[in-house]
């Protein structure tokens, strides 16, 4: 064989792998391609909704412990003071409002003993309700807590029924003791005032107060 052919030959050869080499492909991975069509199609999925929000109907009762006292002598119209819920509310078969969320109320009004003829006069309402560290406005009815004279008190919870009042207690040192009263503010729960020796009213920490709402009130599900 000519050193010609020879060349001929090797070259055709070297051709040949050259082209068989740039035409072979490696196939790309199944598993690769579904992985990637699986995440493009969640991507694409719309959000479920959010479950729907709770709605608390008005006349709906809610009670709460005072977290600190509030009184005619100490406080004064606009005042706000701090409580806790004292009983979960249910609504639409749930648990609208937990037992021990924080409530914030506000003084309505706060007159001093002698002020006034007829004695002192305090009324309360709640203002705003936290769960779950979201804040709600709250419209509610007021509580009220009036002396009519020396060892008589009376009050009207719940939105303004009818005044309802005992004293339990008796009047003692010449006039300067304290009388106490207990009553169903709002038809429910126990609340307590006491008249000083001055007739001023106090609702000590601790007493269980009971409103109504005035509004509904919507909030969202845990």
């Amino acid at each position: 064989m000519s050193n010609q052919r020879i060349m001929r030959w090797l070259a055709t050869v070297v051709v040949l792998a050259l082209c068989g080499c740039g035409g072979s492909t490696t196939p790309p991975s199944s598993t690769g391609s579904s992985s990637q069509t699986a995440t493009q199609e969640a991507q694409k999925a719309p959000a479920p909704p959010p479950p729907p929000p709770i709605v608390v109907p008005t006349e709906t009762e809610v009670t709460v412990t005072m977290d600190q006292a509030v009184s005619t002598k100490n406080n004064t119209s606009g005042d706000t003071f701090e409580a806790s819920l004292a009983e979960p509310v249910m609504a639409q078969g749930a648990t609208a409002l937990p037992k021990g969320s924080k409530v914030t109320g506000s003084v309505v009004q706060a007159v001093a003993a002698g002020r006034v003829k007829g004695g002192a006069v305090l009324t309360l309402t709640l203002k705003s309700i936290t769960i779950h560290g979201q804040k709600y406005t709250l419209e509610t009815s007021t509580y009220e807590a009036s002396g009519k004279g020396r060892g008589t008190r009376t009050a009207v919870g719940g939105g303004g029924g009818a005044a309802v009042g005992a004293i339990i207690g008796a009047i003692a040192g010449k006039g300067k003791g304290a009388a106490i009263g207990a009553l169903a503010g709002g038809g429910a729960g126990t609340t307590g005032a006491a008249l000083t020796g001055e007739r001023d009213i106090t609702i000590a920490a601790e007493t269980r107060v009971s409103f109504k709402l005035t509004q509904s009130l919507t909030v969202s599900r845990e």
